[in-house]
């Protein structure tokens, strides 16, 4: 059912000229049921293949399952917590995000992974807003469940999940989280992330 969408953004403090698709990027609770086709699922994670990495170990690795394939749907599901499965299981594609903590060159411990794993799924959810798609990103997962399920080596860190899907209005949300959904997306000044010419 086509439903209407009062704003494209909620970004309503943006100080400097920023590119479109950063300023589409959002994190949404509300997902359209909306099949997303495979090929086009290939082509985010193609972009989250080109991320730069420490190395380039490119450590990263996804377990991704489309609502088509209800079994595997069904499984990737449970390793999210009960908040989140709440409303991410409206949307048609659920990942969960590893990255290998150690080196492949020498097996040492590699303290940038979860970095290169972040700018990875930075890659894909830029790509992803180029096709009017968005990426909500879950740090509420159950890393033992996912161990348990997928039988992950012990240098993997199970470490995040995100939905993807096109964006569905708020009023499909229960109350408490249609007012987080409508809520302005605020950020911390600049001068408080940014040290210039540091003296």
């Amino acid at each position: 059912m086509a439903t209407t969408l009062k704003k494209t953004t909620n970004k309503t403090d943006i100080k400097y000229p920023i590119h479109d698709l950063l300023q589409k990027r959002w994190s949404p609770r509300a997902f359209s049921d909306k099949s997303i086709e495979p090929e086009l699922l290939k082509q985010l994670f193609e972009a989250a293949r080109w991320a730069p990495s420490s190395y380039n170990e490119q450590p990263w690795h996804f377990i991704a399952a489309r609502k088509e394939d209800e079994e595997a749907f069904k499984k990737l599901s449970a390793v999210m917590n009960d908040f989140n499965r709440g409303w991410a299981l409206a949307a048609p594609v659920l990942v969960l995000g590893l990255t290998k903590t150690t080196f492949e060159m020498n097996e040492n411990s590699n303290p940038h992974a979860g970095h290169d794993l972040g700018q990875a799924i930075s890659h894909l959810t830029f790509e992803a807003s180029r096709h009017d798609l968005y990426v909500h990103q879950m740090a509420g997962i159950l890393p033992d469940k996912a161990r348990e399920i997928y039988d992950i080596a012990e240098n993997v860190e199970p470490m995040t999940m995100f939905a993807i899907g096109y964006k569905e209005a708020a009023s499909q949300l229960d109350d408490g989280l249609q007012e987080k959904e409508q809520a302005p997306n605020e950020r911390k000044p600049l001068s408080d992330i940014l040290t210039l010419n540091a003296g």
